[in-house]
């Protein structure tokens, strides 16, 4: 494993802020369950505290830790669209996910990203991670290195390199609740 690779893992394993490339955009994350790096990460992104931020995982079997049970359907969609650039709104667990990270709601917003290194900091973390784009709240979403912004570089602990291969933000789609919404048009079409 590469020697850049393995200090983004250690430092969000150990409660940091990273900002590293997906398959969609390059996103900004901590650990899911570190309140205190959550809470920064909300600050350094100037995020208002109600607007929820979606979470990134490496398994359906880790979602099914975060969310609570899903229809048949969802998981269907899962095996279909993951990993890949679909972002699933789910009934939260709201014991286990912070209020923060879902706007003090009752739902999450899950995806599996199609990206080696994230799901590999992902699994090395052992908890989901925060996965909003790194910007700051209101700011162009970045595709590439180039397009992160300096001054939000400044403030994370490690910035890990790499290339996004859609360059389009995740379709978020709402299961949380019938009729089915689409949130978010972005790299997947879907036919509801």
């Amino acid at each position: 494993m590469d020697d850049k690779v393995k200090k983004a893992f250690e430092i969000m394993r150990g409660g940091g802020i990273v900002i590293f490339p997906t398959d969609t955009a390059f996103g900004i994350g901590c650990r899911i369950d570190d309140e205190k790096a959550i809470r920064r990460l909300f600050e350094i992104r100037k995020r208002p505290i109600d607007k929820a931020v979606p979470v990134l995982a490496s398994s359906t079997e880790m979602v099914e830790n975060y969310a609570e049970p899903f229809e048949s359907e969802v998981r269907t969609l899962m095996k279909k669209y993951w990993p890949g650039a679909l972002t699933l709104v789910l009934s939260a667990k709201t014991n286990k996910v912070p209020a923060l990270v879902r706007a003090g709601g009752k739902t999450v917003g899950v995806r599996i990203p199609d990206y080696n290194s994230a799901l590999r900091m992902i699994r090395t973390v052992g908890v989901p991670i925060l996965g909003p784009s790194a910007n700051f709240a209101g700011g162009k979403t970045p595709f590439a290195f180039s397009d992160l912004d300096p001054n939000l570089i400044r403030k994370v602990d490690f910035v890990l390199r790499g290339r996004c291969r859609i360059k389009k933000p995740s379709t978020v789609l709402d299961v949380s609740q019938k009729p089915w919404r689409i949130i978010r048009e972005g790299a997947i079409k879907l036919e509801l």
